[in-house]
């Protein structure tokens, strides 16, 4: 009989501690499954951009933290792209939990069904109560609240303010 082997966030650490994982590979831990998540040029780039665009806003009100984990639960370990997190907390000993997340940003295009589909309701189930979608394809950011009843699209250059920080819109790019 064939069996998967489902892997837990201990196992993922440990095994990256050995040396066992390469560190210039994106690796998330979904569903106790391991991927590997590629990054373009494109994609990079506007990472890069909206990472300058949320530290500008938010500096001293929220940590943005850029494609490092975050764990969600013993089988989900993820990396969004970009993520506000609450900043009067000390992330030294452990990866940030959702009750400590204010917003999940993914830019997406090869990864757009794995960020709708899979990281999207791994999110949801744990409470993350809002996530962006950048879908570099479309040219619009997909906007998941309240996990996740509300859903509307907004176009590349509108104005958006998470829901944590209602008086801080930025440009969407």
């Amino acid at each position: 009989m064939v069996t998967l082997k489902k892997w837990t966030v201990d196992e993922l650490l440990a095994m990256d501690k050995a040396g066992l994982l390469n560190p210039e590979k994106r690796i998330e831990l979904i569903d106790g499954e391991v991927y590997e998540i590629p990054i373009g040029e494109n994609h990079a780039d506007v990472v890069d951009k909206l990472t300058e665009v949320l530290v500008k806003q938010f500096s001293g009100k929220a940590r943005v933290r850029v494609q490092n984990p975050i764990f969600l639960d013993q089988a989900d370990l993820v990396r969004p792209d970009c993520a506000l997190l609450d900043a009067a907390l000390d992330y030294r000993n452990h990866h940030p939990r959702p009750e400590s997340v204010y917003l999940v940003i993914e830019v997406s295009d090869t990864t757009l069904a794995h960020d709708r589909g899979k990281k999207l309701g791994r999110y949801a189930r744990v409470g993350i109560r809002e996530v962006w979608i950048v879908n570099l394809n479309a040219g619009y950011t997909e906007v998941y609240r309240d996990p996740y009843g509300e859903e509307f699209l907004t176009q590349r250059g509108s104005s958006l303010a998470p829901l944590a920080f209602p008086n801080d819109a930025v440009t969407l790019l």
